[in-house]
């Protein structure tokens, strides 16, 4: 199968653990007898450096024409932000590349690995029997896409934020996660605050009526504040969290930590007709930039989450799955999930994923079947 692949590494670390990740798409290249095609594109603030804007019109051409987008991460350093290469940064690349391609629907996965459970910053008694869970999130309505306005003088100041939400973007995102439910557990737990905003309200009542579309799923709703809670005192019981644009912000970004490091999870943005964008969670990590300390285990996960999500490829994602698996059952560790023990670069982590990925076919034979379509 030949694929275009539009890959956007940005700023801070970006640049290094995607070249972890195009080394194991190679590998799956040569096991599975794929074509990718990859082309280069500038987002964030190298390409305010070349060409004026974080999102330039050539990076949108780039990614036009591609099967799907592998990205990196933007951003700059904290005290760096109101100089012009880094204000906004985030706002005109990640944002506006969400909205120029109508990304309504953002996949976030969360799962413990059992290597991996001394990492976890809760109780080993609550992280037992497992956390695996997966954030539907909302990504084209709510506030960061209202109106936002400050007026006054200094000393009588006043801001607004607008939030608002259509029924059939909610309509549309409920059977996203329904969807993806049918697949694992079966159980829904929808986040809102419906007992204050009217979106919120909105929000319950139409994932109520899509849910009865799903009668083998279970549909809980819980308020936000009191999801912060549960999901710290009981992860495990939580299957697919259904989240509007916000509130899907900071929950994800609690639960992240349960998988040890944010440098462990990946995500995909998908529109309506199924073209993805394909991202780690862990940011630019500008302060270790350049160290080769950086975890490329989320962007390499986020390019398994490619082949499944757009290209179909559900050997080639279980594969990738099961050898980093393997490379942290063997102990290798990069600094932010070393627990205190030694730690290896980033390019050695991905070496060892990859060798484990070519172990894995060797093993089972299964680049070979499915080069010729056998089950």
């Amino acid at each position: 199968m030949n694929k275009k692949i539009a890959v956007l590494s940005g700023d801070g670390i970006g640049p290094e653990i995607m070249m972890e990740a195009l080394k194991v798409l190679r590998k799956i290249e040569d096991i599975f007898g794929h074509k990718f095609e990859t082309v280069e594109g500038l987002i964030g603030g190298s390409a305010r450096e070349k060409y004026g804007e974080h999102f330039p019109k050539e990076t949108v051409s780039i990614a036009e024409n591609s099967d799907a987008i592998l990205f990196g991460s933007v951003g700059g350093p904290v005290d760096k932000q109101m100089e012009p290469k880094w204000r906004n940064c985030e706002t005109n690349s990640i944002l506006a590349i969400r909205k120029h391609f109508n990304f309504n629907v953002n996949l976030r996965p969360v799962k413990l690995y059992s290597a991996l459970k001394s990492s976890c910053v809760l109780r080993s008694d609550i992280v037992e029997n497992g956390i695996d869970m997966l954030c539907v999130r909302e990504l084209s309505q709510d506030v960061y896409f209202g109106k936002h306005e400050t007026s006054g003088e200094v000393g009588m100041r006043h801001a607004f934020d607008e939030m608002s939400y259509d029924e059939k973007v909610i309509e549309a995102i409920a059977h996203a996660a329904f969807k993806a439910a049918m697949l694992r557990r079966k159980k829904v737990t929808s986040v809102d605050k419906a007992n204050v905003l009217s979106c919120s309200k909105l929000w319950r009542e139409v994932v109520t009526g899509v849910a009865k579309t799903y009668p083998d799923c279970i549909l809980e709703h819980v308020l936000v504040d009191n999801m912060s809670m549960q999901v710290i005192r009981r992860p495990g019981d939580f299957d697919v969290v259904l989240m509007p644009n916000m509130f899907g912000d900071i929950i994800s970004d609690e639960v992240s930590v349960f998988a040890g490091s944010l440098g462990m999870l990946p995500s995909a943005s998908l529109n309506e007709k199924g073209f993805g964008l394909y991202e780690p969670s862990s940011g630019s990590a500008p302060d270790i930039a350049g160290k080769g300390i950086a975890n490329p285990i989320g962007q390499i996960l986020s390019a398994a989450m490619m082949l499944k999500f757009s290209f179909g490829m559900n050997i080639e994602h279980d594969a990738i799955l099961g050898a980093v698996e393997k490379t942290l059952v063997d102990g290798l560790r990069t600094g932010d999930i070393a627990d205190g023990g030694k730690s290896v670069s980033t390019s050695e982590m991905g070496a060892k994923i990859v060798e484990n990925l070519n172990r894995f076919s060797l093993l089972t034979g299964v680049g070979a079947r499915a080069s010729l379509g056998s089950p």
